[in-house]
């Protein structure tokens, strides 16, 4: 298998922290999300949604506290919540495949678009940030929005750039909680997903590490061999 979504490119290693629960249904093809628990390089670790078509389940382990690895993209879609739209964040999987010994287990490419004015602040920690918006396309005329944040140096490089300007980046995909009010007594914690910014360029000239060691990132895994 080759990465033939050359533009959102996600890599993913963890443990099933969920049981597979009915999402949707396209032309008759069940789709499934699942939680995955991905291990930072820290003793952290993210929470990170994935969306599986019932075809990539059959013969694949996706019990309570099983690994699971995928390659995939990372996508969007709007969800009434309330009554209002709510922007949903999801890893689509393309293929169940093997895990990659010693490897990250948290790794995403995008070439994307900025659709918003980059935000840049200081955290009350004094570090660097800033918020931005990617627009990153896919087929049939789609595009995904994906909340990205870079640090220091990179968070002053994006901060200039304007709408429009076409972004490469690597990273990871995090997972955060905060509290949202509710109103003036009460709140709520709730989750946040977005990319934590590796490396960023407005030229292609970053090393994708999924793209280029597609042969060793995205082999099939056993169980999928045998179907």
């Amino acid at each position: 298998m080759s990465f033939e979504f050359d533009n959102n490119r996600v890599y993913l290693c963890g443990k099933v922290v969920s049981n597979p629960e009915f999402s949707h249904e396209v032309y008759g093809e069940g789709f499934y999300e699942i939680n995955l628990e991905v291990n930072r390089l820290s003793e952290q670790y993210d929470i990170i949604p994935i969306t599986i078509s019932e075809r990539l389940m059959k013969g694949v382990n996706l019990g309570l506290g099983g690994t699971l690895a995928i390659v995939g993209q990372f996508r969007s879609y709007n969800k009434m919540v309330d009554n209002k739209s709510k922007l949903m964040l999801t890893v689509f999987v393309r293929e169940v495949v093997e895990p990659v010994e010693g490897q990250n287990c948290n790794i995403i490419e995008l070439e994307g678009y900025l659709c918003k004015t980059p935000v840049y602040r200081m955290t009350p920690f004094k570090r660097e940030i800033c918020d931005m918006l990617l627009a990153v396309n896919r087929a049939y005329n789609k595009s995904d929005y994906l909340p990205c944040i870079a640090w220091g140096r990179n968070a002053r490089f994006v901060s200039d750039l304007g709408v429009g300007e076409k972004i490469y980046l690597t990273g990871r995909i995090q997972s955060r909680q905060y509290q949202k009010r509710i109103d003036e007594e009460n709140s709520e914690t709730r989750t946040a997903y977005e990319v934590s910014v590796n490396k960023l360029s407005t030229t292609n000239n970053l090393v994708y590490q999924l793209k280029e060691s597609a042969e060793q990132f995205a082999k099939p895994a056993a169980a999928c061999e045998q179907k």
